[in-house]
């Protein structure tokens, strides 16, 4: 199954020529297991059977915490395997994603306050507070969609394929079934997550993804410098690759392409569209990198249940502000440990200094977009020395099982709080716990029947990106919209939910046959056909203006909200005791490391600017 992404020649000879992991690299990898296991043993220990512990750790981690699980939960498996695979095929294009660490920052300034007043659980809770009880609804149920299509499946899926690239050999045969190294890999991930996430709920999640940073950022920085050591340097890098992967801005039009502003769509004599100039397949063009990607990162990092839920868990608001901070600084590393290594694995390939790489590029010297998303675990296999292997291979484990954690935690936490517990107001604090570790099961089996549509998909991070881009402008609008425009009302962020999230889920259900069924393709010039073919990116910035326009129409032709309702929920009304109480938790130290962290980020975008 796992080698359905690799054919013919190619490979047997990668299969062949891997590096079997030896005797010591069995043992680091035991060891960092047998002190996870500890700690989770130690933290479970600690718990109580309360929806305060199970979901948000007694609402006392403290801002180290905080920020090292933030990074943990984030960088996981789309990393590992997507993030990498970019970089060896399209270089630093995709370090706009990871660049959006001041997004961080806006969470640590605009939103935790809000969210630290309300005392809420979960992001839909929140929303009910501003606006009504059906937009809870309706953002939990899309949320939950959206992490089993984006985070469980593909967490799951990304398993599979480390684990069945590093250890090939691994397999399980029952005599009724037969399960390839990816299987057992899915599974192997699934239960040693599922059994410290399930018992030990957040407080297990948070403290063992500490742990996992740190291994995932040691791990991974052996590899970019032992990379670079082999391929000869920083400068060596730059001579091997071409000047355009350094190049964050890319262009509207790629290189060589024939197209035009004008006609937007470009037909034959018989008035068939032939070609959109709009569409442009992962080059990812500045204008979708200025206006999408930025809403894409205000959503995720600052009304994602997935990541705000470690803030919601804090001691107080010093702690979760200074928690998302120290996020910021580690959000800068992933560009270092994840896409330069993508990029020197394929400068190893086209060098030829590392044969079992040659299988990564085409007889021209191109990329081959199907196995470079094995990059990062190629470099594992074929640079590193014994030992330091099962470090990193342990780092990759960490980094899988730190991911999925967190969506697990996330996922029953909306199921749970969200719907299950407003069906059953009578629950008690017992069930609602046991209805949580229920909801993380079913969850884990849809996102496993869902693989088959990310194998099809163009790339593990394109289609993460589009996933999101499709689900996530409606959220962003009218969490940002909300707090900001006191006079927009819950009948407006219903009607901007549900026209976004109709688009978002009719894109899906176009894009899903191709990636389902191999050569399927809509008749060309048909409606279909168009709307599959417009770059996501832009379809993307489509369903945020459609959204944010519904949101303020259908407000201003009804009532406005109670002004009761809104206090401390928008800007304008915050009372002056609530920003005494928020500026008293912060210092001059927390806006110098901030500042530092947008100065990181300028100076990236100056290096990379081509």
């Amino acid at each position: 199954m796992f080698l359905s992404f690799i054919t013919g020649d190619t490979a047997t000879a990668l299969t062949q020529s891997r590096s079997a992991l030896q005797a010591l690299d069995w043992l680091v990898i035991a060891l960092y297991f047998s002190v996870l296991l500890a700690v989770s043993w130690w933290v479970i220990r600690k718990n109580r059977e309360t929806t305060d512990d199970y979901f948000l750790a007694g609402r006392n981690l403290s801002w180290w915490i905080i920020g090292a699980s933030i990074f943990a939960s984030n960088i996981g498996s789309e990393h590992v395997v997507g993030l990498a695979g970019s970089g060896a095929t399209d270089g630093v294009a995709m370090a706009h994603y990871e660049l959006h660490a001041w997004c961080l920052l806006v969470l640590a300034w605009v939103m935790v306050p809000f969210y630290m007043r309300s005392r809420v659980y979960t992001m839909p809770e929140f929303l009910e507070r501003r606006f009504s009880p059906a937009s809870r609804w309706m953002l939990s149920i899309v949320s939950l969609v959206l992490y089993v299509l984006s985070k469980v499946a593909v967490g799951i899926f990304a398993g599979g394929v480390v684990f069945g690239f590093l250890l090939p050999e691994m397999h399980l045969n029952l005599g009724f079934i037969y399960l390839d190294s990816f299987w057992v890999g899915c599974l192997t991930l699934l239960l040693l997550t599922g059994i410290y996430t399930v018992i030990g709920g957040m407080r297990a999640v948070a403290y063992t993804e500490t742990i996992q940073v740190v291994v995932l950022i040691l791990g991974s920085l052996l590899v970019t410098v032992l990379g670079l050591h082999k391929l000869g340097g920083w400068h060596a890098l730059h001579q091997a690759l071409p000047a355009d992967m350094f190049n964050l801005w890319k262009p509207m039009v790629p290189h060589g392409v024939q197209s035009t502003w004008a006609p937007v769509i470009e037909a034959n004599q018989a008035g068939v569209v032939t070609r959109m100039a709009w569409y442009f397949n992962g080059h990812y063009p500045w204008l979708g990198m200025i206006v999408c990607a930025p809403v894409i990162g205000l959503w995720y990092w600052c009304t994602c249940q997935y990541i705000v839920q470690r803030t919601l868990g804090a001691k107080n608001e010093q702690h979760a502000r200074r928690g998302s901070i120290f996020a910021a600084l580690l959000k800068l590393l992933p560009v270092f440990i994840f896409i330069i290594p993508g990029m020197i694995c394929f400068a190893l390939a086209k060098g030829g200094s590392v044969p079992a790489l040659n299988g990564m590029i085409d007889a021209t010297g191109q990329p081959v977009r199907s196995q470079l998303q094995y990059a990062f675990p190629s470099m594992v296999a074929y640079v590193l020395p014994v030992g330091v292997r099962g470090l990193v291979v342990a780092g990759l484990i960490a980094a899988l099982m730190s991911s999925l954690a967190g969506v697990f935690n996330a996922s029953s936490t909306l199921f749970t709080l969200d719907c299950y517990a407003k069906m059953r107001p009578q629950a008690s604090q017992h069930s609602l716990v046991r209805m949580g570790r229920t909801a993380t099961m079913v969850m884990v089996l849809i996102g496993i029947m869902w693989i088959p549509v990310i194998k099809g998909s163009h790339g593990l991070y394109d289609y993460l990106q589009s996933v999101q881009g499709y689900l996530a402008p409606p959220i962003f609008v009218v969490f940002f919209m909300g707090i900001y425009w006191k006079r927009l009302n819950a009948k407006g962020c219903l009607a901007a939910l549900t026209i976004g999230f109709i688009l978002g889920l009719f894109r899906l259900a176009v894009d899903t046959p191709g990636a389902l069924v191999h050569g399927f393709s809509y008749a060309p010039g048909s409606w279909l056909w168009i709307i599959n073919h417009i770059y996501f990116q832009y379809f993307s910035m489509i369903i945020l203006v459609v959204s944010a326009v519904a949101m303020v129409v259908v407000s201003y032709l009804t009532a406005a909200p109670d002004e009761a309702q809104l206090v401390g929920l928008t800007f304008s009304t915050i009372t002056g005791e609530q920003r005494a109480e928020s500026r008293s938790s912060w210092s001059r130290r927390d806006v110098a490391v901030s500042l530092l962290v947008v100065a990181l980020i300028a100076a990236a975008y100056l290096y990379f600017r081509g």
